[in-house]
């Protein structure tokens, strides 16, 4: 009997203790409105930064002929670099816009991150283009780097001839030219990322 109520007894005071533990895990609603208006802030404060990117952007490449695109945190800036068939050499002709976007990006975003978007046309096999669009992409991160991007904050990847993301379905040769480009994204979400307006 008495082994009984000695069990009975740490069990409710094991479930008494697991109880009051559990109670002290809440979160005061003041706690839980602050770190919403801070997340509702940064927010703000992403946007405000995608906003002067892509007014920057438009500015900029207006004599370039690209297409600026704003995204959820993200501003998109597309057909940067074109490259001749069955090519990776970055075109002279290309490099002083890659070198405005560089000295802007530099100067008034230095905490986005960049991605470069490599592709192909649809002549060669899914793995050749898979390949080309990735050194496309190199080529043009290589050439924002030594533009003055740090390297931590310029990644490359390659979409290939994916079909998705041809601007001219299908096309090859000289009517493929546009598929055979290297877009930017800018994702002002990157870790340190503050924002900043041009004068």
């Amino acid at each position: 009997m008495n082994t009984r109520i000695t069990r009975a007894a740490a069990l409710t005071a094991g479930l008494l203790t697991i109880g009051l533990t559990g109670c002290s895990q809440y979160v005061k609603q003041s706690d839980f409105n602050t770190a919403i208006q801070q997340l509702q802030q940064k927010q703000t404060d992403q946007q405000q930064q995608i906003d002067a990117i892509k007014q920057q952007m438009q500015s900029q490449f207006a004599k370039y002929d690209s297409q600026i695109t704003a995204m959820q945190g993200r501003v998109s800036i597309d057909t940067v670099a074109h490259f001749a068939f069955n090519s990776a050499t970055l075109d002279e002709q290309d490099k002083p816009a890659l070198q405005d976007f560089a000295a802007t990006i530099g100067k008034y975003h230095p905490g986005v991150l960049i991605t470069v978007e490599g592709f192909a046309d649809p002549a060669g096999s899914r793995a050749y283009n898979k390949k080309l669009g990735m050194q496309r992409a190199e080529a043009v991160r290589d050439f924002l780097v030594s533009s003055g991007l740090s390297a931590d904050q310029v990644r490359a990847v390659s979409y290939g001839e994916d079909s998705n993301r041809q601007v001219a379905k299908g096309a090859t040769r000289d009517q493929g030219r546009d598929n055979r480009r290297v877009s930017l994204t800018v994702d002002a979400t990157g870790a340190g990322a503050v924002a900043t307006t041009a004068p």
